[in-house]
């Protein structure tokens, strides 16, 4: 029997990393004749470059950048592939990890930092970049990314906006014409970890931005902004922001890099799972377990544990969910995927104790279903 262990990061409490190895130690832990392989997944959010990284066997490059309210931080991106190809996280320069809840204010949070990382990586002759955007504090439609490869945002007067996002709404024309063309010439690939529109009740703002601190006025700020950034892209090359899968990611910097830098926007865990061969892992698997936070029907909007079922089932490979939260009622969208979920939870618990026991009650639950294998395989 060999089990593949391959599940997200569960948010706000371990990584993936963390969390498959607790896994990986309650199956050795049951002492019943099995292997295993750790596989851990990201589908663009928070972690994902880190496992990509890993994977490759990459180079850690630091750098100096701002926070996304402007603060220097020392942070790291990766070059792989013998140094052709670099893979940025977003969250390590304009991450909400690096606020304090009460300084989130995504009116005041800017994208910059992680065009300053952009442009550390071209200083390196890179001809591909990836982009994993989960974890991000803005919603300013990758405003300050581009202006850091030279995009101008300019009010009526043609002077150069500042304080973007808050003075985006004042946004009458963009000049193109110092944009970094190097840019241009890679190929920027960007991992999306949601497939929201930029725009609407589903949007960037509305969706995103309370995450991110804001209030129902500054929603309908955010909103109002990226309206009127859309519809500016729109009359100067035709193209419609609001129109574009996953452009709602990061705030929507995927629907700004796409239009003004023609980057990829891809499903973060398909692409994920295509460029660290996973296939390969499950030819080789008799089981596999998967898991996040939470699975629902959300998972199954391209979160992680939904593209690696996905592809298991496709082999005819069972398939186990865990989660802190499951359905408590039959789910048939989520049965044709998953063959077993089962929440990692044992008693009722305050979310921080929860949080905090994720690593112990990963290793519970992995124990049991270990024994609940064997248990069946010698019945049969």
């Amino acid at each position: 029997m060999h089990i593949l262990i391959a599940p997200n990061a569960f948010k706000n409490s371990v990584d993936a990393v963390t969390a498959a190895n607790a896994i990986e130690q309650g199956l050795l832990h049951s002492k019943f004749n099995l292997t295993s392989e750790c596989f851990p997944i990201g589908d663009g959010g928070d972690g994902t470059a880190d496992l990509i990284i890993k994977h490759f066997n990459g180079t850690i490059v630091k750098a100096e950048v701002p926070d996304a309210l402007g603060r220097k931080i020392k942070t790291t991106f990766g070059l792989i592939n013998g140094g052709t190809d670099a893979v940025i996280e977003m969250a390590n320069a304009s991450g909400l990890r690096h606020l304090q809840v009460q300084e989130l204010n995504p009116m005041l949070a800017s994208s910059s930092g992680t065009g300053e990382l952009i442009k550390a990586a071209l200083n390196k002759g890179v001809s591909k970049i990836i982009i994993a955007m989960g974890g991000s504090a803005t919603v300013d439609g990758g405003t300050g990314i581009l202006s850091e490869l030279g995009v101008q945002f300019l009010d009526a007067d043609r002077c150069n906006l500042e304080n973007l996002p808050e003075n985006l709404i004042k946004l009458d024309s963009i000049d193109l014409s110092l944009l970094d063309n190097r840019i241009l010439d890679c190929e920027l690939i960007i991992l999306c970890d949601v497939d929201n529109l930029l725009l609407g009740i589903n949007g960037a703002a509305a969706i995103f931005g309370p995450q991110k601190g804001a209030n129902p006025e500054m929603i309908k700020k955010l909103e109002d902004s990226l309206v009127k950034y859309n519809d500016v892209v729109f009359k100067q090359t035709g193209i419609n922001m609001s129109l574009i899968k996953f452009g709602g990611t990061a705030g929507g910097a995927a629907a700004g890099l796409s239009a003004l830098a023609k980057a990829k926007l891809v499903n973060g865990i398909d692409h994920f799972l295509h460029l660290t061969n996973f296939d390969e892992a499950l030819n080789r698997s008799d089981v596999v377990i998967t898991g996040e936070g939470s699975i629902d029907n959300q998972t199954l909007q391209g979160k992680g544990p939904f593209g690696v079922a996905r592809r298991a089932k496709q082999k005819g490979i069972p398939v186990i969910g865990l989660a802190g939260r499951v359905p408590l009622l039959p789910n048939p969208d989520l049965e044709k995927y998953f063959d077993v979920l089962l929440s990692i939870e044992h008693e009722p618990l305050n979310l921080h104790d929860a949080l905090e026991l994720t690593t112990f009650n990963l290793k519970r639950v992995a124990m049991q279903i270990a024994k609940l294998i064997f248990v069946g395989r010698n019945n049969l």
